[in-house]
């Protein structure tokens, strides 16, 4: 019986600690073979001298397990290093059939304390890095299927967050890149359709290193796999890099502990017409005034009410 990736090939990015090793080991685990990306700097903020260590062990993983994999210790945020990481898998494997965009820092700050470093720093990682591996990928598929005539597999996974839905007061940053990955991920998504590629977004719950705050109370069960273990991930990445997943493209989901939500495209939920030409300032006082008056002052969604968690 063969494997669902028997026969593709597969970059993950970050994938030298957490959700991208878990991502990548089942990638392998499900037939692929893969291309390891980890730029190995130790601090989660990208701070630290960059180390081979981490995307080598990950690919020495796959290996022993009986999987083929490679290493590739490139910043995905860097335009030609990201070329040369798509040239990898093209020279090692024959060609590219799926792209996994995981890599990504933190540099937490309220918005009136942040520096424009701290902006530029992870706005470069997590969007432009998205951009820069999509990119070089997309124009490989595109390539292949003018010359196949016809569509080929490509599958791209970006790695969102809740923090673009319900906001993150402390990552200004971070939300915004996440939110940038979705609007990517859904251009993507229309452009490549017909080359038979698909680009969706996840949105995981998590511990890792990146999460260790946002999780802080959430603890593990002793006497159970974790719910917020990268393991529950991963499942649907290598479902969505699979063909089964063709007619899912331009998705956005959640995913944790056993459950998958598939989100919803944003629909009105209030509509006001002007009774004259245009709108004046009195009316729309009156009008969104009294709409706002009807809900709690205030109304914001609470980080642990989004993620349907408790404190343990």
């Amino acid at each position: 019986m063969s494997l669902p990736l028997e026969g593709l090939s597969a970059i993950v990015t970050g994938a030298g600690r957490g959700l991208g090793r878990a991502e990548a080991l089942e990638l392998a685990r499900l037939g692929a073979a893969v291309v390891v990306n980890d730029y190995g700097r130790p601090g989660r903020d990208g701070s630290g001298a960059a180390s081979a260590t981490p995307a080598e062990e990950a690919a020495a993983g796959i290996r022993a397990a009986g999987g083929r994999a490679v290493a590739h210790t490139g910043d995905v945020a860097d335009f030609q290093q990201a070329r040369e990481l798509v040239d990898l898998a093209i020279s090692e494997f024959g060609k590219l059939d799926i792209l996994v965009n995981n890599a990504g820092i933190l540099r937490d700050r309220m918005v009136f304390s942040m520096t424009e470093d701290e902006w530029d720093s992870v706005i470069r990682v997590h969007l432009k890095g998205h951009f820069n591996t999509t990119h070089f990928a997309a124009a490989h598929w595109r390539e292949r299927s003018k010359a196949a005539g016809g569509p080929v597999h490509g599958r791209i996974v970006n790695t969102s967050s809740e923090a673009f839905l319900a906001g993150s007061a402390g990552q200004p940053n971070y939300a915004a890149a996440k939110g940038g990955i979705v609007g990517l991920t859904t251009s993507t998504a229309l452009a490549l359709a017909k080359y038979g590629v698909t680009a969706n977004a996840i949105c995981p719950r998590a511990r890792t290193r990146m999460t260790e705050d946002v999780f802080a109370g959430f603890e593990s069960p002793a006497d159970a796999l974790d719910p917020l273990a990268p393991e529950h991930v991963a499942p649907l990445v290598g479902y969505l890099a699979s063909p089964a997943a063709s007619r899912v493209n331009g998705q956005l989901l959640v995913v944790h502990g056993g459950m998958v939500a598939v989100v919803e495209r944003p629909r009105v939920r209030a509509q006001f017409d002007s009774k004259q030409e245009t709108f004046t300032y009195d009316e729309l006082d009156a009008l969104l005034t009294a709409h706002y008056a009807e809900r709690p002052e205030g109304e914001t969604f609470a980080a642990a009410e989004v993620l349907g968690l408790k404190r343990g």
